[in-house]
């Protein structure tokens, strides 16, 4: 099911700083905050939606050099590998983060899937500005670009085209909907972190052709498309056209 509000809820981006950004990882409200996360992710449907959008990237190989940025404890790119690892052999993955939050855990079901993992502890803008020395087939992020304003955007955008092949970005979407949402996580046990950065990502959120703007005004060659995904997620996908398979990818409802 697909939400047809194109042009959001009219208001502009609004980026503030979210509270979970600035606790240690080890503090406790932290740490309830990204359990609060594990089952946000469930509700949003983040694992269906990433799954619908690498079937519009239609790769015509399967990727080996899989990077996710803004990787947190790296629960939602495992629950992806489980659903690939039969078809997707012996990946490395690199998880990009500020700290190195994988538990023991979920290192080892990485290692049983046959997928070789490493965190890689960076500041993003800081990524994006280094010396390019390693290439990918495959980025995804979520819930993760929001945080930036236009110009650290474009510039973390800027990084990944120039390190990857393929990109897939689920973010909050920018909507009355969305932003009502927010509003309920208290029902979902969230705790006051949670509650309070979900309002926040939501007013940071996409809609329309945001992050299509951005992205296209350095990589004019890509095929790119950006659609929002019920209930409350934006999305934007884009490639490299020489990776895409030749069979098309599914219809895309939103398109004209």
């Amino acid at each position: 099911m697909q939400l047809n509000d194109r042009a959001g809820d009219g208001r502009a981006r609004r980026v503030t700083a979210e509270r979970l950004d600035h606790l240690a990882p080890d503090d406790p409200l932290a740490i309830c905050s990204r359990r609060d996360l594990q089952r946000i992710h469930r509700v949003m449907r983040s694992l269906s939606i990433l799954q619908d959008a690498l079937s519009r990237l239609s790769l015509a190989n399967p990727p080996l050099r899989i990077l996710e940025l803004g990787a947190g404890d790296g629960t939602l790119l495992l629950r992806l590998a489980r659903t690939r690892a039969s078809r997707w052999s012996g990946v490395e993955l690199t998880l990009l983060d500020r700290h190195d939050l994988l538990s023991s855990v979920g290192r080892e079901a990485y290692r049983q899937l046959g997928w070789n993992v490493t965190v890689d502890c960076a500041d993003v803008l800081q990524w994006a500005r280094s010396p390019l020395v390693r290439r990918y087939d495959l980025c995804i992020t979520t819930l993760f670009l929001h945080h930036f304003d236009s110009a650290d955007l474009g510039m973390v955008l800027a990084g990944v085209a120039a390190r990857t092949d393929a990109f897939i970005a689920c973010e909050p979407r920018r909507s009355p909907f969305a932003r009502m949402g927010s509003r309920l996580l208290g029902l979902l046990g969230a705790n006051e972190v949670t509650r309070e950065d979900g309002a926040k990502s939501v007013a940071a959120g996409f809609s329309g052709s945001e992050l299509t703007q951005l992205w296209s005004q350095a990589n004019r060659d890509w095929w790119t498309r950006e659609y929002p995904a019920w209930p409350f997620t934006h999305c934007f996908v884009a490639a490299r056209p020489h990776v895409r398979a030749l069979v098309p990818a599914p219809a895309d409802p939103d398109e004209p």
